[in-house]
């Protein structure tokens, strides 16, 4: 949930930031930043909530701790590349193909009822996925209309 709130308040912040300043609105600029701020803010739990995301891992990954740093790595990365104009359409479609790929990580934690943030078993469940799949597929979609379909 906070990662939707941080990539909603974002992106209005800035659109009308630049409604003020520039005299139209720029919606993709204002959702790829949101986005950005969102990958950030997601690559900092990846470090701050190590523990709880290692067990989000399926068993069949190895590595489960560089892994998770790797993602937040690749989530900072992500979150800066999206404003390279050279870099922007391949890096939203590596992004998407992340989203994608995260889902297993999800999918498990659910089944585990994985509380990351606590590092416990005591998570939300499979309620969790009614959430965090409708989330992932905004994701790529927001991914895909502001730094792909946009240029």
């Amino acid at each position: 949930m906070k990662p939707l709130i941080v990539l909603l308040v974002i992106f209005t912040i800035t659109l009308f930031t630049l409604k003020f300043k520039q005299g139209t609105y720029n919606i993709a600029l204002s959702a790829r930043i949101g986005m950005s701020v969102m990958l950030l803010f997601t690559a900092l739990g990846h470090f701050m909530f190590t523990n709880g995301m290692v067990m989000m891992v399926p068993e069949f990954i190895p590595f489960k701790k560089e892994m998770v740093y790797f993602t937040a790595i690749i989530e900072i990365l992500g979150a800066f590349a999206l404003h390279i104009p050279p870099l922007r359409t391949i890096t939203a479609w590596l992004l998407i193909l992340f989203f994608i790929l995260l889902l297993s990580a999800n999918i498990n934690a659910s089944i585990k009822s994985i509380n990351y943030q606590k590092g416990t078993y005591d998570g939300n469940g499979l309620f969790y996925l009614w959430f965090r799949i409708p989330l992932q597929i905004l994701f790529i979609i927001w991914v895909y209309m502001s730094s792909i379909k946009s240029t």
